[in-house]
């Protein structure tokens, strides 16, 4: 299975408490099902199929994070800050000069 054809898909209505959650990603499968494990009374798994795991999990539970982008003087000064680190950048981890 190719990469654009694995989703996730998170449905939900305002009326209902639950929403279902279907993904392929690797480790949202992981904490979906350790949190399933946790708290059976929050969220179950609802079917396991060829790679893809579906889950309902009270809707309160899962949230959407929106961060905006970085400005470029905020990406200049992290950066700078990871040069003085030492730590590495693009630039070397692309020529194969990756610290560590």
């Amino acid at each position: 299975m190719k990469k654009q054809e694995k989703f996730t898909q998170a449905y939900f209505n305002e009326a209902d408490p639950m929403m279902e959650i279907t993904t392929y990603n690797t480790d949202l499968k992981h904490r979906l099902r350790k949190f399933a494990e946790q708290y059976p009374e929050l969220c179950r798994i609802t079917e396991i199929d060829e790679g893809r795991m579906s889950v309902e999990i009270d809707k309160h539970r899962c949230g959407f994070k929106l961060t905006a982008p970085y400005s470029e003087e905020r990406r200049r000064a992290i950066r700078e800050a990871g040069k003085a680190k030492g730590i590495h950048t693009r630039e070397k981890a692309k020529r194969g000069k990756v610290n560590g």
